[in-house]
């Protein structure tokens, strides 16, 4: 269960406006993005959320990661994503793997304003001796 989760909260980005809107471009990057960082893709999921009187709706894409899971959230008519990559580091450490993904993520989106956060998940802490 011990792992790492990653977010990142991204504003103002300024990549073409295709990342994000259109799903399937969307969703088969996040899958190479995944493989390139050495993680493995189990399977993805894209929806794209209908379009309103203000515009283009943004895109949601999941990766279902063997090692856990990669989520990108896009509201284009904001110009932000957020962005949730957690692995777990049953059997092996996935943390470079991790940072390395949302790295990629981050150059993608090019935001100018990032608000990130990292947290050690399910940390084994020694039994308590008897009393």
């Amino acid at each position: 269960m011990q792992g790492l989760h990653l977010t990142a909260d991204l504003y103002d980005c300024r990549c073409a406006l295709q990342w994000l809107i259109e799903p399937d471009l969307l969703g088969r990057h996040c899958v190479q993005m995944v493989q390139t960082a050495g993680l493995q893709a189990v399977a993805h999921l894209v929806h794209a959320f209908p379009a309103t009187a203000n515009g283009h709706s943004g895109v949601t894409a999941t990766v279902l990661l063997a090692e856990s899971h990669l989520c990108v959230h896009t509201w284009p008519e904001q110009r932000a994503v957020t962005l949730d990559v957690y692995v777990c580091n049953f059997g092996a450490d996935h943390s470079a793997k991790a940072e390395a993904l949302m790295l990629v993520l981050l150059a993608l989106f090019e935001p100018l304003h990032v608000e990130r956060n990292r947290m050690r998940r399910g940390q084994v802490t020694p039994p308590c001796a008897p009393a």
